[in-house]
């Protein structure tokens, strides 16, 4: 048997934000959700090319090919964010999530990166279908944490993994036969970090969905109205014809923000410079351009002077006043601690202060990351530097906990050697998210997966 989608979409800024970073597409053949990040880097314009290149992909498939499909789209709306930072490096740093599937009348091919959510109500059971490629996350999958701590994190907007044209972006892919009365909805967190399962299903499952969706949103404003709140609502109902003929609609930051066109590397660049033009102003001219030489001289030379000393101290005022608002975090007597200023020093001054000088042992770190310490990692505030070394102590104590079990492991045998467990995967946090009200993420920037520092060796 086949099927239609009924689906509604909705995108809006919510009550704190000043503009908004997520996008939405929905179609007879595919649903998708990004919420962009980045703030100034642009994450409104990282949303837009993704639910853009959804909405000019979108094409009815059969069975086989929906995971390719999305696949494709994910893809190119990534190398489409690599050539606009290239472009532009002044975006370098957005990123968005993905969330949707590609419907085929039986099936959806769904695709995941970024903590955007994927839910199907079946039955009156509610199903999270994705898993948050996030920081929490991590820490409920480890035991660590559990999802009702979680929900109130102050690190729960700390993504792991996004689209934000970097080579590695490893997105989840399945699929799923769908029923009739399936009603399937994707959203940004800014929906299901504000609404709770509960509240989903109950609302969700409303016969009415222009009233479901006004009701979820509404909803997620009356509990704070965070963070941008978009999503898409879709209902399986039997084949229709007027179902299936539907455009596709877009919402968000696809409506609002313009795509910037890159230039070309092979374009003609910028025209050559104009000839020098041969100026003859006679003997009388000459003079007024060239005066000559007389007993004060000195005059000018002092000036300059002057406004050379002006300008040094300007710059020394200025390079200490930024100072004062910047931290980072590097080594002090072989521990982990975190400075107040900038690294190095000016006219023979340092420029930074020692704040705090952590526990947390240099040499205990993977190796990956005592060389970011050793060539210190820069934090907008105390916060972020704070949240920064407590994630290396996080890392010291695994890699610590790592080398412990390695010394009391058993000798090899003849046959064999012990397996060594890896170590909990690391955050990539170079990733940039979304700001959450309890402030900016860390500033670590973690190993890839084939990188040898990622190895529990690398302790």
């Amino acid at each position: 048997m086949t099927f239609s989608l009924d689906f509604r979409v909705h995108s809006e800024v919510g009550r704190v934000r000043q503009n908004n970073q997520d996008a939405a597409y929905a179609s007879p053949h595919l649903l998708l959700v990004a919420d962009g990040m980045g703030g100034a880097a642009a994450g409104d314009l990282a949303s837009a090319v993704a639910a853009t290149e959804a909405g000019s992909s979108d094409r009815r498939l059969g069975d086989d090919h929906l995971l390719e499909h999305m696949a494709g789209i994910m893809q190119r709306a990534n190398d489409r964010l690599a050539d606009l930072i290239h472009w532009n490096l002044d975006l370098d740093g957005m990123g968005t999530t993905f969330c949707g599937a590609a419907f085929s009348g039986t099936m959806l091919g769904i695709a995941h990166i970024g903590d955007s959510r994927g839910y199907l109500l079946r039955d009156g059971e509610l199903q999270q279908l994705t898993h948050d490629h996030s920081w929490v996350q991590s820490l409920i999958d480890e035991g660590r944490l559990t999802p009702e701590q979680a929900a109130s994190h102050p690190h729960r907007s700390l993504i792991l993994k996004v689209l934000n044209g970097s080579d590695e972006t490893e997105p989840d892919f399945f699929e799923l036969e769908v029923q009739a009365g399936d009603v399937v909805l994707f959203c940004s967190d800014g929906l299901s970090g504000l609404v709770s399962d509960e509240e989903l299903r109950t609302l969700a499952g409303g016969e009415d969905l222009d009233e479901a969706v006004a009701r979820l949103a509404a909803l997620a404003n009356a509990n704070g109205g965070y963070d941008n709140i978009s999503l898409v609502l879709a209902r399986v109902v039997p084949q229709r014809d007027d179902l299936d003929a539907r455009p596709g609609v877009l919402a968000g930051s696809a409506l609002e923000r313009e795509i910037p066109k890159v230039v070309p590397d092979d374009g003609p660049g910028y025209p050559e410079p104009p000839e020098a033009v041969n100026l003859d102003h006679g003997s009388d001219e000459t003079a007024r351009y060239a005066p000559r030489d007389t007993k004060r001289r000195w005059a000018p030379v002092l000036a300059a002077l002057v406004a050379v000393l002006l300008l040094l101290g300007g710059a020394f005022w200025a390079v200490r006043l930024y100072s004062a608002s910047r931290y980072f975090v590097a080594a002090a007597n072989g521990h982990v601690a975190i400075f107040n200023g900038l690294p190095g020093t000016l006219l023979g001054r340092p420029l930074h202060r020692l704040v705090e000088e952590r526990d947390t042992l240099v040499e205990d770190l993977p190796v990956h990351y005592q060389q970011q310490v050793a060539g210190t990692i820069s934090a907008p505030d105390l916060q972020a530097a704070t949240e920064t070394a407590d994630i290396l102590a996080e890392h010291a104590r695994r890699c610590s906990a790592e080398r412990t079990r390695r010394d009391r492991a058993p000798a090899p045998t003849p046959g064999g050697q012990p397996t060594v467990a890896p170590l909990p995967t690391v955050p990539d946090a170079s990733v940039p998210a979304q700001p959450s009200p309890a402030g900016p993420p860390t500033l670590l920037t973690a190993p890839s997966s084939g990188a040898a520092e990622s190895d529990p060796e690398g302790c």
